[in-house]
């Protein structure tokens, strides 16, 4: 039995003289939540155009349940639900049309697949006669959800969907993902929050058109290289630039109120507390921390661009 819903191999894409994907190699088993996880402009969109059938690739290949992208467009739009990262509903048309319009169009009804979406749909349902134009960011996003999902396809694809929403819509819609996947249906998600991350089966990490890796975030976070330290001081902003200037300092990165931090030298905090407590630095908190995937990410990264040159 094959396990593997998206098989991409090789998969390349210039825009003229910017090179959107390099040589995308990984597959995405059946069921899984799927997480593509990157920046503004490292491939995802058009990862996701190409799995769509939207976009041609100019090397490499890619099939979506057996179906190659190239020749078998038709199949794969019938196995596909796909959400755009901008909103693409018809914004004068009310809840109801919408939802009704997609189904017809995949030639289905609402009630048919009316199982599938229910969960999703009944958050939306006391809005059914608004247009759609006139409803929150979050109630757009369920309803994106339930009209990718009402023709019952087998790979869901998402592309930034918690984009521009509320903290608490994002923590509810991938509530809603985690629920969704199963057997009967793989979820690819693309996501410039590394935070989400933690909440996908898998994740392919993507910079400038290049995978940097493809794990489950905790084996991720398990090959990170470095102990990590976080650090705070009365003066962050002071603080950060003389870490910068530390001989012993390795890399420095802000991620909320800390200031996560690797030395040259393995078990190095008390010579880096005496050096700030001598720069002048009150307040100092230096405590030993696990990496998380965006520590991880930006290691990745720093790898890269050290190849570069």
């Amino acid at each position: 039995m094959n396990l593997t819903s998206v098989d991409i191999r090789e998969v390349s894409k210039h825009y003229e003289e910017v090179l959107a994907l390099d040589s995308i190699s990984f597959r995405v088993n059946r069921g899984e939540l799927f997480g593509l996880i990157g920046p503004d402009g490292a491939g995802k969109t058009s990862l996701f155009r190409i799995l769509t059938t939207l976009l041609l690739p100019d090397e490499g290949t890619a099939t979506v349940e057996g179906f190659d992208v190239d020749g078998d467009f038709r199949e794969i739009r019938k196995i596909t639900g796909y959400m755009p990262g901008r909103f693409s509903l018809y914004q004068d048309l009310t809840v109801e049309e919408n939802l009704a319009f997609y189904a017809t169009v995949f030639g289905t009804t609402v009630e048919e697949n009316y199982d599938l979406i229910k969960d999703i749909y009944i958050q939306i349902e006391p809005f059914r006669k608004r247009r759609a134009g006139k409803l929150s960011g979050g109630m757009k996003q369920k309803l994106a959800l339930s009209c990718a999902l009402i023709h019952k396809p087998r790979v869901l694809i998402l592309d930034e969907p918690t984009t521009g929403v509320d903290a608490v819509s994002r923590k509810e819609f991938w509530e809603m993902l985690i629920r969704l996947k199963g057997a009967d249906l793989t979820i690819l998600v693309s996501t410039p929050y590394m935070d989400e991350a933690e909440l996908c089966d898998r994740v392919a990490l993507l910079q400038d058109g290049k995978l940097l890796s493809v794990n489950t975030p905790a084996k991720i976070k398990e090959k990170y290289p470095q102990q990590l330290w976080a650090l705070r001081a009365e003066n962050m902003y002071n603080l950060k630039n003389d870490l910068a200037v530390y001989d012993d300092t390795r890399s420095v990165f802000l991620f909320g109120q800390d200031l996560h931090v690797t030395l040259k030298q393995a078990g190095g905090p008390e010579k880096l507390q005496a050096w700030l407590e001598k720069m002048g630095h009150k307040q100092i908190y230096i405590e030993a921390i696990q990496p998380g995937v965006e520590d991880c990410f930006m290691e990745l990264m720093s790898k890269e661009e050290q190849k570069r040159g």
